[in-house]
């Protein structure tokens, strides 16, 4: 049995939450420092993605400390470019000034990023796009994303930018809306340091099949990361990863073990009504068990089954592998 991957999180699994029902929040409000510690809590995340600016008070060396006590480190750092100000977008915002202040913010994540020992700036562009017909100029808008990312990571060689694709939300489109879009405009941008983190969710919810979009981005060498949760397709709704598409989960990490990507399996969930603790592990438990599912796969039958395009034969292995597993963890 191969050994277990490394688990993360991103940090607002552990936030406080508010919707536009629950104006008062799901909970008591949660400082970077909170959410720290009951990441922490958890006994087997050994990562997080933490968002930047950190919650108002909050200091870089506080957050040092806070991760070094919870036994956590960074991987990623989000700038929020995606707030009020960046209503009209961050790289396409039609106020110049807007867009240097985005790019200012920007380059304050990547300094955390080498405070931190992190991987990645992670680019989560969700103003970026549009809401109504004729209310941009797609030509022009494109290439203010293109050259946008293309200044910042030209500004950090040293360091690694993860875009995070997302069909829509909260823009009504996204325009890096797609595994394909975003290797098209990363193509573009003639950087070899832009990648992609690859998020099950926004895959499933976009109409792609998750594992053929990590196949994607890996035959292009642009896989930094992942991202995984569950939905019902029609938002993202982030749940619990495994609570509704099982098999495609499956499919997502054999996918990624049959290319040899070693990469930390994290979660991007946003448990509004559940203990974000319980949640988490009941998260861990889920991967563990897909963990051994992998290893329990008969993969050479697979293959063969695959090459004949033979769907039950191939579902049969995949329901063996999968029942076996779950049976193994009460």
């Amino acid at each position: 049995m191969r050994e277990l991957p490394r688990f993360g999180a991103g940090l607002w699994h552990f936030a406080s939450y508010l919707d536009r029902y629950a104006v008062d929040g799901y909970g008591p409000p949660r400082t970077t420092l909170d959410a720290i510690e009951l990441a922490g809590s958890v006994g087997e995340l050994s990562v997080v993605d933490l968002n930047y600016p950190f919650t108002p008070g909050v200091g870089l060396d506080e957050v040092k400390d806070a991760l070094a006590r919870a036994g956590l480190s960074a991987i990623g750092i989000t700038p929020e470019i995606y707030l009020r100000r960046w209503a009209k977008g961050a790289f396409t915002n039609p106020d110049a000034g807007a867009r240097a202040a985005a790019l200012d913010l920007m380059s304050e994540a990547a300094d955390v990023v080498r405070e931190l020992g992190a991987d990645y700036v992670k680019i989560w562009p969700g103003q970026d796009g549009w809401d109504y017909p004729f209310q941009v100029n797609h030509h022009d808008v494109w290439k203010l994303a293109v050259d946008g990312i293309a200044d910042l990571a030209g500004r950090h060689p040293d360091l690694r930018f993860a875009i995070e694709y997302k069909p829509r939300e909260p823009r009504v489109k996204m325009l890096w809306d797609s595994a394909a879009r975003t290797i098209l405009g990363i193509q573009q941008t003639g950087r070899d340091n832009i990648g992609v983190l690859l998020d099950f969710g926004h895959s499933l919810y976009g109409g792609e099949s998750p594992a053929d979009a990590a196949q994607l981005l890996i035959d292009h060498g642009l896989l930094y990361g992942m991202d995984v949760n569950d939905n019902l397709r029609g938002w993202d709704d982030d749940l619990v990863v495994g609570t509704v598409h099982l098999t495609e989960i499956f499919e997502f990490f054999h996918t990624l073990r049959i290319n040899d990507w070693n990469g930390v399996w994290q979660l991007d969930q946003f448990p509004f009504r559940e203990d974000s603790v319980d949640a988490a592990r009941t998260s861990i438990r889920f991967l563990k068990a897909v963990h051994r599912a992998l290893d329990l796969l008969d993969v050479d039958a697979l293959t063969e089954a695959q090459a004949r395009q033979d769907a039950m034969a191939a579902q049969r292995l995949v329901q063996d592998a999968l029942l076996q597993s779950m049976a193994g963890d009460r």
